[in-house]
């Protein structure tokens, strides 16, 4: 396989993370309909059994090792994983891999507009999946047999032609992302602190709003726009959104903006080689010194010092 037949690199700004997309993002190939599964060796094996951090603009991803033993870079976290174990790559999460040479498993990629059709319906759900999950898993635990024989399942509908093959992948993806969400909680696996609503009862139209302004902040958070131009498409105020925000996240809404900026700040300088000044105009800061104050308030280090000692030892 010399080529890459699903997934492609999309140009950036020079220096910056690569961001792979789905072939036929603006035109979706009918064919694969924002899915493609392949097995951890098909790609790993070509590059020594290692990828190179990268991230995907509009795709997340599930991996489920069955045997061997991988070392996963997620955002500014470094864990070994033995067999068996599970991955949730949410979109635009800067991660990597190196692999145990002849580690087995699936890689499974999807859409994030295709998940969100699959679970819409469960706001609270798919709230929970925008965070990163590495989880080891009990062998002999009966959920962990199940989550393969879905896995091995998923493999034979998608490589086949058999009757209602369609709606048997999408029951096969939900599980497989409702297990990951629901593991992912249960062990306390998940990479940074899940939200407070993942574990209690809350109301699902403010689950909605939430989710709702997570995606405003993620298109615009470049240049930091006032949280009422972020609330007005919710059609709520900004002190309605700020009681949400305080009431589930525990922060406010312009906290949530400034953590994606801040997330963002962190990966430009642990994944590229843009200048501090770059990276600050690129985040909306017209003056690097306010950029590197603000870094410096909520990481405790300058931009130039936290790059210099690796994003491992971050904040």
């Amino acid at each position: 396989m010399a080529t890459d037949p699903v997934l492609r690199r999309s140009s950036r700004r020079r220096g910056s993370t690569p961001v792979y997309s789905l072939y036929g993002e603006d035109g979706r190939s009918p064919a694969l309909d924002g899915l493609h599964l392949e097995s951890i060796a098909d790609r790993s094996r070509l590059h020594n059994w290692e990828i190179q951090p990268h991230r995907h603009g509009a795709l997340v991803q599930l991996l489920l090792i069955e045997r061997g033993r991988v070392t996963v870079r997620m955002d500014e976290e470094q864990r070994v994983l033995r067999a068996p174990a599970l991955v949730w790559v949410p979109a635009l999460a800067v991660h990597g891999f190196r692999f145990a040479p002849e580690t087995e498993g699936l890689v499974v990629t999807l859409d994030q507009s295709r998940l969100r059709d699959l679970l819409d319906h469960l706001p609270e759900l798919l709230d929970s999946l925008a965070e990163p999950r590495l989880v080891a898993l009990d062998r002999g635990a009966t959920v962990t047999r199940a989550l393969f024989a879905v896995g091995h399942g998923l493999r034979e509908d998608y490589a086949g032609a058999g009757p209602w093959r369609a709606p048997a992948l999408d029951h096969a993806v939900a599980l497989l992302a409702t297990q990951a969400a629901r593991l992912g909680a249960s062990d306390g696996a998940s990479h940074g602190n899940a939200p407070a609503h993942a574990h209690a009862s809350v109301d699902g139209r403010a689950l909605q709003h939430l989710a709702r302004y997570r995606e405003q902040v993620e298109r615009h958070y470049r240049r930091q726009p006032p949280v009422a131009e972020l609330a007005e498409p919710l059609g709520i105020t900004p002190t309605q959104l700020n009681r949400l925000c305080r009431r589930h996240l525990q922060c406010s809404a312009l906290a949530v903006l400034h953590q994606r900026v801040l997330l963002e700040a962190k990966r430009e300088l642990g994944y590229t080689n843009l200048m501090v000044r770059q990276i600050a105009d690129g985040l909306g800061f017209a003056d690097p010194a306010y950029f590197t104050r603000f870094f410096l308030r909520h990481t405790g280090r300058s931009p130039s010092a936290w790059r210099e000692q690796g994003p491992a030892q971050g904040h």
